[in-house]
């Protein structure tokens, strides 16, 4: 009955989709007029009237969701966040702060009890949680924060990152203190199961919400449709920038639209390497990730480390103007990007955004990790943060800060004001530089969205496992398939309203993941003060 269920609730999602794809193809702008008086001009009007209505009812819908993810990710979200983390950050004596060093140690260096708990090690563990935050939010987020509240959004996003370490370390090590491992041997924890034995059977509605959350955010976009499209919409634009969709001569006719034939066959390329590697569970993925992830983030850091370079008499310059412009962005913009407010708002948001501190993902990752200690795990966890904020989407904001893309004036937005930067940047190159810097953020961005979904599909696949029980272990490869068939399908959604929804999922992760935090702050502050005492008796090693 349970598979039934849920096979026909996959089938009604699937199919909910590629309507909302087809309506929006087909929805007319504007209203279409009867002009004749024949029955087939009657029949052909009663068509344009249903369309009319079916495209305001869509963007009715559509605004509807825009305003709850504005409210979901609003000032109450954001403060929120920021306050845990400020207040875990005290609790914790800025633990992240003395500890920055010790926590990379850890990642490179197994225990080595043989009764060690967990699945993958702490590096898989790791990796698997940045495959999933570093994606385009460091390319394409960054640039929006700094095009919409100015340089100073970047002060902020690092604001944000600094007490998201501390975030992330508590959540690190709450995932490993509360886990469970089932008889099969997996490990199985995250937010839902800090909720649920760390405050208490009474608080399973909270866990459970955590999980439906995380489940339907999944599969809704933030792992598979957004990173999909944002894969081949990159690859589009380098191999075929001048597509014309009314040219059905130089496209692929599907679903009743012409698509550009890079469009096609890169998305048939990524639903075949996603399907390769999920279906092999948490063991291939953190495999892959392991291999992906420090390739990608040492790729992408290289590059941007010799644009700084070829412009390293500009650097000091932005780094002064990326401080004076986060408290006061309209003397640097003449008034034509933001308040001190915008730059708070977005750079925060957009740091939240990009590493996830707070929201509750991670943990899910970190749980599988072949430790015996929550506090290790907590200090190679907040490296996460680190990695993600503060190198990767600094290096980014200082290379647009730097090239000046961000200028109000150029009309630039998103992923334009990356490419406009490197372009620039790379300018001592010569003629090649624009060649140069379509090729590199194209590669960057098809690597971060493409280890994006594998996270999330482990993230909403452990989700869906706490829902249903670690014995149904049938409807989690129904889940599994499910969402390979709706990255599939994702380069041709193009309802703006299936964002909403991933990011308004997402967001709602937060709240019962901020609510154990604080909850549970006494029990990360005696765990870790247990774990240092020990360590400096000699107890244990590092």
């Amino acid at each position: 009955m349970m598979k039934r269920m849920f096979a026909a609730v996959g089938t009604a999602v699937f199919a909910g989709l590629a309507t909302l794809a087809q309506t929006a193809t087909n929805a007319a702008p504007t209203a279409l007029k009867v002009v004749e008086t024949t029955p087939e001009a009657a029949q052909t009007g009663a068509v344009a009237k249903t369309v009319e209505a079916t495209s305001d009812w869509l963007v009715s819908f559509t605004n509807f969701v825009d305003m709850v993810d504005g409210w979901v990710w609003g000032v109450p979200l954001i403060a929120s966040i920021l306050v845990t983390g400020l207040l875990l950050t005290c609790i914790l004596r800025f633990i992240h702060l003395f500890n920055l060093k010790r926590a990379f140690q850890y990642m490179f260096h197994q225990e080595v009890d043989p009764g060690v708990n967990g699945e993958v090690s702490q590096f898989g563990a790791l990796c698997t949680a940045l495959s999933a935050t570093i994606g385009t939010g460091n390319i394409v987020g960054v640039a929006t924060a700094i095009g919409t509240g100015g340089p100073g959004a970047l002060f902020w996003m690092e604001v944000a990152a600094f007490f998201g370490m501390a975030t992330k370390y508590a959540e690190g090590l709450l995932a490993v203190k509360y886990r469970e491992v089932a008889p099969d041997g997996r490990v199985l924890g995250g937010p839902f199961y800090y909720i649920e034995k760390g405050l208490g059977r009474k608080w399973k509605p909270l866990a459970v919400a955590f999980a439906a959350f995380g489940a339907l955010a999944g599969i809704m976009g933030i792992g598979t449709i957004t990173q999909i499209h944002g894969i081949t919409s990159a690859v589009q634009r380098f191999f075929d920038p001048n597509f014309n969709p009314a040219d059905m001569a130089t496209g692929l006719q599907l679903f009743g639209t012409t698509y550009s034939v890079p469009v096609v066959v890169a998305g048939l390329i990524v639903t075949a390497c996603v399907g390769l590697v999920v279906i092999g569970g948490l063991q291939r993925i953190a495999k892959v990730s392991t291999v992906i992830v420090p390739f990608m983030a040492i790729f992408y850091v290289v590059i941007i480390a010799f644009l700084l370079l070829g412009n390293l008499s500009k650097v000091t310059a932005a780094l002064e103007l990326i401080v004076r412009a986060a408290f006061n962005p309209s003397a640097f913009t003449g008034g034509m990007v933001g308040t001190i407010f915008i730059a708070m708002q977005k750079g925060i948001a957009r740091g939240i955004f990009s590493n996830e501190a707070g929201l509750g993902s991670a943990p899910i990752a970190a749980a599988a990790a072949k430790t015996n200690e929550p506090t290790r795990q907590g200090l190679v966890c907040m490296t996460g943060t680190f990695i993600d904020t503060i190198v990767i989407c600094t290096m980014t904001g200082l290379a647009i800060v730097v090239t000046g893309a961000w200028e109000p004036s150029l009309g630039l937005k998103g992923v334009d004001i990356t490419i406009e930067a490197f372009s620039r940047g790379l300018a001592f190159l010569g003629p090649q530089a624009d060649f140069i810097a379509s090729f590199f953020l194209m590669t960057a961005l098809t690597f971060f969205a493409f280890t994006t979904i594998l996270g999330w599909d482990y993230y909403s696949e452990k989700c869906l496992e706490y829902l249903v029980g670690p014995k149904r272990t049938g409807l989690v490869k129904v889940y599994r398939l499910l969402y390979v068939l709706v990255v599939f399908i994702g380069p041709y959604l193009t309802v703006s309203v299936v964002w909403g929804i991933a990011d308004t999922f997402n967001g709602l992760m937060a709240f019962p993941n901020l609510v154990a935090l604080v909850l549970l702050s006494p029990v990360v502050w005696k765990t870790t003060k247990d774990y240092f005492d020990r360590l400096k008796k000699g107890e244990i090693k590092d």
